[in-house]
């Protein structure tokens, strides 16, 4: 295995994560956001106010995102294993 084979096979896992992982990250940070400045306004500092919209949205967005998601991911399998023998000369 080369380092030329190694980098590339590192940039396609990160370009994975960061697609998969992405757009729930957005959304918490979103409504992280949004539920902070609520709090902020209003002057309610209770925790599940934070935690529980915070779940419920990432919930829905992995829902939502799963056919997507399916899609990277079966994509990176598949460039792995098409790389395969190159990975194990």
């Amino acid at each position: 295995m080369t380092v030329e084979l190694i980098k590339d096979l590192s940039f396609d896992v990160f370009k994975t994560l960061l697609m998969v992982a992405g757009p729930m990250l957005i959304v918490s940070m979103t409504v992280g956001l949004a539920v902070s400045f609520f709090q902020a306004i209003t002057q309610i500092q209770e925790f599940t106010l934070t935690f529980v919209p915070k779940v419920v949205a990432v919930f829905l967005c992995v829902f939502i995102m799963m056919p997507w998601i399916a899609r990277v991911m079966i994509g990176f399998t598949l460039r792995l294993i098409d790389k395969l023998p190159d990975y194990v000369r």
